[in-house]
């Protein structure tokens, strides 16, 4: 975990990926409080040039505009962001959507445990508060639920909920560490860095927040995550497994996986043929044998 912050006062940036979100990032960019000092504005190659709208319609010096000659995704945009935001000096870097479902007013809760050298990571949870789930639509919830099982599976992180949660905020000194090129760059991104994250260790807090939704429609379809998903989750597992047991450590735990895993073998294929055996005799199985 990263220490306190030293006595010179923190550079809070904040990151806001846009694609397709002309109508609400000039609301959004205006309601950023005065604790931000840095506002980088990534068009990720957005069909509606959101980056010149910024630009022609607002004199804020906090705000940069960085162009992706070619479409990224959310997670390639936030890697830019933070690559920008770590070359101006940044101590925290903050990324919210530009579509305005989140709120701007909570940057400082998202930062405050990073600056207090309590968390490297903070996301944002939905979850917290039952009362604010009931705006969130039926199919989210249930899809929400399922993903934060299998995402605690994958990336060590137990208590966290809310996985897909793109309310986050990162120590400028953890982001260099991430492998940029590594990590995912579209839907599975929040899931993919908090598997990163654990591979350096990193203090990961969960932020209770409301849930809000308007009129936007969510790009995750149900298709990629009953599909895509579990297969980038079970790859994600296996590999944490390796570095954190294996590769890195070597220990009690590590002996339990390999005994156990021969031992679970070794009776399946086991139970296995001797069923097969029975009842192709259509006689019962000796009690020794069960």
């Amino acid at each position: 975990m990263t220490p306190p912050m030293a006595s010179s006062p923190p550079l809070i940036a904040v990151v806001i990926p846009c694609f397709k979100v002309r109508r609400q990032i000039l609301s959004v960019l205006s309601t950023l409080g005065p604790e931000v000092g840095l506002i980088i504005v990534v068009d990720d190659c957005c069909p509606e040039l959101t980056g010149a709208l910024v630009e022609r319609e607002l004199s804020d010096p906090r705000i940069d505009v960085v162009r992706l000659p070619k479409n990224q995704g959310v997670g390639g945009a936030v890697l830019a962001g933070y690559k920008h935001a770590v070359a101006c000096g940044a101590t925290v870097i903050v990324k919210i959507d530009g579509d305005g479902q989140m709120d701007p007013a909570l940057v400082s809760r998202f930062v405050a445990p990073i600056l207090n050298g309590e968390a490297d990571y903070t996301k944002g949870n939905r979850f917290f508060n039952l009362e604010s789930l009931r705006s969130m639509p039926s199919i989210r919830l249930v899809g929400n639920a399922g993903l934060s099982f299998i995402t605690k599976l994958s990336s060590g992180y137990w208590k966290v909920m809310d996985p897909t949660n793109g309310y986050t905020a990162i120590h400028a000194n953890v982001a260099k560490l991430l492998p940029a090129d590594k990590i995912s760059k579209r839907y599975f991104f929040e899931s993919d860095i908090l598997f990163r994250l654990n591979t350096l260790q990193a203090v990961v807090w969960d932020i209770p927040m409301d849930s809000k939704y308007e009129d936007e429609e969510s790009n995750l379809r149900v298709r990629r995550v009953l599909f895509e998903f579990p297969m980038l989750h079970l790859n994600r597992f296996l590999k944490r497994i390796f570095y954190n047991y294996f590769l890195r450590d070597f220990n009690a735990a590590s002996l339990h996986l390999v005994v156990g895993l021969c031992l679970t073998a070794f009776g399946g294929i086991f139970g296995i043929a001797n069923w097969i055996r029975y009842s192709g005799e259509g006689a019962f199985a000796p009690t020794g044998t069960v």
